[in-house]
């Protein structure tokens, strides 16, 4: 039996316009009343995920930041911050590329390392309450996020070269078709989702969860039932349990009045 359900946002749950369907909302009451949690999963900061969620916030709960927020029940239950001395390493290395472009994100404002013209906000970088700097933020700024532009369409490449120069502090994601997300080493939707289960005592084989990029590959292979969606990154859809439809077809909310099905 399923009893928890996890799901990234752009691409995955959002429709082609990235709002949320209306549907959705009932479906996560419905599945609430079955015994069934209902995650959002997302590369979002859970202030931005609250306002997409807002008639049904205190349903749910929220694995934000890749995995660096974390709430059940309301209730914070981790927060990963970034060491000041990997964010100035990061900061380096993006700067010896022209096309790379740095954006930073603590719990409410976006630090753009680059005029705001050179970064195109994409999938989950929308870029709330932006603010032009020029130094990094002071030690004392907790940075949960961090995502690199890349202005020259050569994602995989980056990707690949900022893996060799900083494999050991950070994980290197494509995400959306020009970003690519600096995760701490060891923090991922994976271990927020992991967070949750242990919270609600729930198994793997208990939890089903959809996604569409890089950033979704650890928890695919985490959870019992791993739903990549048609749209998303071959290499997830090669990994996963199964293949769903697409975003703009709302497969993820026929995926769940499955669920619904099955426990009626």
């Amino acid at each position: 039996m399923i009893k928890l359900i996890a799901s990234d946002m752009d691409g995955t749950l959002l429709d082609e316009r990235s709002q949320v369907p209306p549907e959705t909302y009932d479906l996560i009451r419905a599945l609430r009343e079955k015994g069934v949690r209902f995650a959002a999963s997302s590369g979002r900061r859970y202030d931005r995920l609250c306002e997409f969620f807002e008639p049904v916030v205190d349903l749910m709960d929220f694995v934000a930041s890749n995995g660096a927020q974390v709430y059940a029940e309301g209730e914070l239950v981790d927060r990963e911050v970034y060491s000041h001395l990997a964010i100035k390493r990061l900061a380096r290395t993006v700067g010896m590329f022209d096309n790379l472009h740095l954006a930073l994100f603590d719990r409410t404002k976006s630090y753009l390392l680059d005029d705001e013209g050179k970064f195109v906000r994409e999938v989950d970088k929308d870029l709330p309450n932006v603010e032009r700097i020029w130094e990094l933020p002071s030690a004392e700024v907790n940075i949960i996020k961090a995502s690199v532009f890349c202005d020259d369409g050569a994602v995989m490449d980056y990707a690949y070269v900022l893996s060799r120069e900083l494999g050991d502090e950070f994980v290197f994601a494509p995400s959306g078709n020009a970003w690519i997300d600096a995760m701490q080493v060891g923090v991922s939707k994976a271990t927020g989702i992991a967070q949750l289960m242990d919270h609600y005592g729930i198994a793997p084989e208990e939890v089903m969860a959809f996604g569409d990029s890089m950033n979704d590959y650890e928890i695919i292979r985490l959870v019992g039932c791993g739903c990549a969606m048609a749209n998303g990154r071959p290499a997830l859809r090669a990994v996963a349990d199964r293949v769903v439809g697409c975003n703009r077809d709302h497969a993820v909310q026929a995926e769940l009045r499955r669920v619904l099905e099955s426990l009626s």
